[in-house]
């Protein structure tokens, strides 16, 4: 598995767990400020590699109606100020081959979403921006799927992958987790996340908004570190229910502290299962 290297730290086995975190989607400056504050300092209490997260846009809302954003411009100004002020590395979504060039020119990371990882001119645009791209697997393939993925993107000479599980559709409105995916994914040569919070959601369960089930956010965490996972991503809001987006299945910041403490014992126990074979 090649480790994907970041500005001062690496992603991938034998390193140092990263976790992926920050609220949905940018409601205002402030508060996007004011969360990455205060999730540096919870992170910053534990041995993992930090990277803040947010979206400048959410385009695949359950209704026109939704909120979606700043907008590309104004959002990336945020991530900039960001990754200034508390010198953390950031990541966001981007929907458009245009879109990936801009957000590359401020992020460590740019992210395909689930639904668009098929979409072979996202891929090889964001490929060629030469960033670390983190491609979220649709929740419509198979792990042994995000092959054609990996290809798409190594065609551009881009090797700094991340790969993200996040549920699998499994009836009406529902999503599973299959374990397996982590390391079937890890086999394609780059590391693989496990996207918590997405995975518990339950798309277009509430009519003209995704439901979820956020009581068992800590389960899967605790399962998908057991399953070897070199990263996590967790959306976390301080209100979920005030969240603009994916109320029901964000993790509140006041519960956030103790999976914090869980995740850091057991990824201790995982590394020291690997150091024994």
């Amino acid at each position: 598995m090649k480790p994907l290297p970041l500005a001062h730290f690496s992603i991938g086995e034998n390193q140092p767990l990263a976790i992926i975190a920050g609220p949905c989607v940018i409601e205002s400056e402030e508060h996007t400020l004011r969360c990455a504050e205060q999730l540096q300092q919870m992170m910053q209490k534990h041995p993992f590699s930090y990277i803040f997260k947010a979206s400048y846009d959410k385009a695949n809302r359950s209704a026109s109606a939704s909120f979606r954003g700043p907008g590309l411009e104004k959002g990336l100004k945020i991530l900039e100020r960001v990754k200034k002020e508390f010198g953390l590395p950031v990541t966001t979504d981007v929907h458009t081959p245009e879109d990936a060039t801009a957000a590359a020119e401020v992020c460590d990371i740019i992210q395909i979403p689930a639904f668009l990882c098929r979409q072979t001119d996202l891929i090889l645009a964001a490929g060629n921006t030469k960033a670390a791209v983190n491609v979220k697997k649709g929740q419509f393939l198979s792990p042994w799927d995000m092959k054609n993925v990996v290809e798409k993107l190594h065609s551009t000479g881009n090797e700094r992958i991340l790969l993200t599980d996040r549920g699998t559709s499994f009836g009406y409105n529902n999503l599973v987790t299959d374990f397996r995916a982590i390391p079937i994914m890890q086999q394609l040569g780059h590391p693989v996340c496990f996207d918590a919070t997405h995975s518990v959601q339950l798309p277009g369960g509430l009519g003209t908004a995704s439901g979820g089930q956020r009581e068992f956010i800590p389960t899967l965490t605790r399962a998908a570190i057991a399953a070897g996972a070199n990263a996590l991503f967790l959306e976390a809001h301080p209100n979920p229910s005030e969240a603009k987006s994916d109320a029901a299945s964000v993790m509140p910041f006041e519960t956030l502290p103790t999976l914090l403490r869980q995740i850091e014992m057991l990824y201790e126990a995982m590394q020291q299962c690997s150091s024994a074979r």
